[in-house]
């Protein structure tokens, strides 16, 4: 995929929260999610889909990506597409996929209202939450399974519950790793962290968890709380002397190139094509030439 959107930190805000959708474009998320399925009572899901045109217009005032979480269940769903897919929307996050059939069949359904309503056709993309062990065996061909897959993340809450256990660290670091090679594998953006979605208050151990998600090769991660933007957003961004290291080893393969080397030495380490590729990654990261 070309054209990954950068999304270190995507916030969810309850769609049918008409305080939280006010204020939450000032939050600095690379997006937003409208969240129409697990933090909206079954009873105010009617007015929260009433209120998206709205509500799209609000989060997305800052230029950050706007993006819905619908639900799963058929009925639930189709009612929650015919809401969302209007001018505005970056992209539909898929909760509970285990199946490219169904991801296959809500593609087909996006399209027909992309075409119905004047959206050019692919405009919407998607985000697939693994949140069970089925999900996770299927993840390659659920990676690939649809030309509007942006990104992968565990749902590590509903994973854990799935298996009868709980998101500890030694739980959650096989299917987020396996998220992560699926993703990258099929070219998509890898989210998420080794950890509970739900602890933000302990923002020493949320940083310590985020950068080492990036360092997995993890490129952003998903917020239930506002205090955990600027967290994602420092973790998954290139720190200074990693932006320096990477101009050096840049510059010495300029150097090394006009020599004909493949291989040269930096600070008294080898740089070979790989290296090289992570100094190219970090400055992208960094948004530099």
């Amino acid at each position: 995929m070309t054209d990954s959107p950068r999304w270190r930190s995507l916030l969810f805000v309850p769609a049918h929260s008409r305080k939280y959708v006010a204020s939450v474009h000032e939050r600095g998320a690379d997006g937003v999610i409208l969240d129409l399925e697990d933090s909206v009572p079954i009873d105010q899901k009617i007015d929260a889909r009433r209120e998206l045109p709205d509500s799209i217009v609000s989060v997305g005032r800052q230029g950050g990506s706007v993006l819905v979480r619908v639900n799963h269940d058929l009925c639930t769903l189709a009612a929650d597409l015919n809401a969302s897919i209007i001018p505005g929307v970056d992209a539909i996050v898929l909760p509970k996929v285990e199946s490219k059939d169904w991801v296959a069949e809500v593609a087909d359904a996006v399209t027909r209202l992309e075409k119905a309503r004047g959206i050019p056709h692919g405009t919407v993309r998607f985000l697939a939450q693994i949140e069970s062990p089925r999900g996770l065996q299927r993840l390659p061909e659920i990676a690939s399974s649809d030309a509007r897959m942006a990104a992968l993340a565990l749902g590590p809450e509903d994973f854990c519950a799935a298996v009868g256990g709980s998101p500890e660290f030694d739980l959650l670091l096989a299917p987020n790793l396996q998220v992560l090679f699926a993703a990258r594998a099929a070219g998509l953006l890898p989210l998420g962290f080794v950890g509970s979605i739900g602890e933000f208050q302990d923002s020493q151990k949320l940083r310590q968890t985020s950068v080492h998600a990036r360092r997995l090769g993890f490129a952003g991660a998903l917020a239930i709380h506002p205090a955990q933007v600027t967290i994602f957003n420092e973790a998954f961004s290139p720190s200074a002397d990693e932006i320096e290291w990477a101009l050096k080893i840049v510059d010495a393969q300029q150097d090394a190139f006009k020599s004909g080397l493949g291989a040269f030495a930096v600070d008294g380490k080898m740089v070979d094509p790989p290296v090289i590729q992570r100094a190219h990654q970090v400055l992208a990261l960094a948004g530099k030439p």
